[in-house]
């Protein structure tokens, strides 16, 4: 439901990760936040959140008013773990939405 979200608590970076419960195959990550500015996503492929490696770093477009909707394709991508950091915001607060991870 786009009604509920997860917020910053104001200072920068913030971090959250998503864990799955195997190594899967992800073909594309989506992301529905707003007020982001910079965004980094990283993968850990280990048992436990850890050894992350950096795939994706965006700078988002500011959509005043409307969510922000990221799309990012990632070709034979495998992860346990997703970190997303939000480097940076074009306020002192953003919430993140929805994100989507589609793949098997």
């Amino acid at each position: 439901s786009s009604e509920t979200f997860w917020t910053t608590t104001g200072m920068f970076p913030q971090e959250f990760i998503i864990g799955f419960p195997k190594c899967v195959k992800i073909s594309k990550v989506a992301i529905q936040c707003y007020l982001v500015r910079t965004l980094r996503i990283e993968r850990s492929i280990s048992k436990d959140p850890v050894g992350f490696e950096q795939c994706i770093e965006k700078d988002l477009q500011h959509t005043e008013g409307q969510l922000q909707m990221e799309e990012f394709p990632l070709p034979d991508f495998q992860a346990t773990y997703l970190r997303f950091i939000i480097k940076s915001a074009y306020d002192h607060f953003v919430s993140v939405h929805r994100v989507m991870a589609e793949g098997t």
